[in-house]
């Protein structure tokens, strides 16, 4: 089990963290995301190897973009 921790920029309210939740939590391996709104840290735990691309993919397909890692 491995776990990644990306910074988010953009995220607002309570949807925002359930849009980039939902859309980073259907990632092939993905078994938990955790996101602080205040510090707009992601934290991805995996059970295998999750690809940095795959987590900056799929939190761009809920509106929003990974600044740093």
């Amino acid at each position: 089990m491995s776990t990644a921790t990306y910074t988010v920029t953009g995220m607002t309210c309570e949807h925002c963290v359930a849009s980039v939740t939902e859309e980073v939590g259907e990632i092939s391996g993905v078994t938990g995301v955790d996101v602080d709104l205040s510090t707009g840290a992601v934290s991805v735990t995996s059970d295998g190897p999750v690809s940095d691309d795959a987590v900056r993919a799929a939190v761009s397909e809920a509106g929003y973009e990974v600044t740093g890692s």
